[in-house]
C-alpha cells in the first residue's frame, strides 16, 4: 500500500520499477534506473529453459539479469526512463 506524503504542493509517489519516491515535477527520462527483465538462472546445457535454482540444482547454472547479463542481483539497473507510479495506468 502506497503512502502519499505532501511535499510543498506536490505529493510524493512511489515508483513501481525502482522503488524510489519522486515528485511529478522532477520526473524526467533519466530519473528511474531499473532492469526491464528478470534475474534468471539458466543451465549451461539448456539455453532455452529459465528457472529459479532449487537446493538440488547443479552449481553450474548461471544466474544473471536477462536484459544485460549482470550477475549481481543488486546490480544497478541497466535502463533509464521516467518513474512510473502505482497510480499511473
Amino acid at each position: 500500500m502506497e503512502e502519499k506524503v505532501e511535499k510543498g504542493k506536490e505529493e510524493e509517489k512511489l515508483c513501481k520499477r525502482c522503488k524510489q519516491t519522486f515528485i511529478s515535477s522532477s520526473n524526467n527520462s533519466s530519473s528511474c534506473r531499473f532492469h526491464p527483465s528478470f534475474f534468471v538462472s539458466r543451465r549451461h546445457d539448456d539455453q532455452k529453459r529459465y528457472y529459479e535454482l532449487g537446493p538440488d540444482d547443479p552449481p553450474y547454472a548461471a544466474k544473471f539479469y536477462d536484459c544485460c547479463g549482470a550477475e549481481d542481483p543488486e546490480a544497478s539497473g541497466c535502463t533509464t526512463s521516467f518513474h512510473v507510479s502505482y497510480d499511473d495506468d
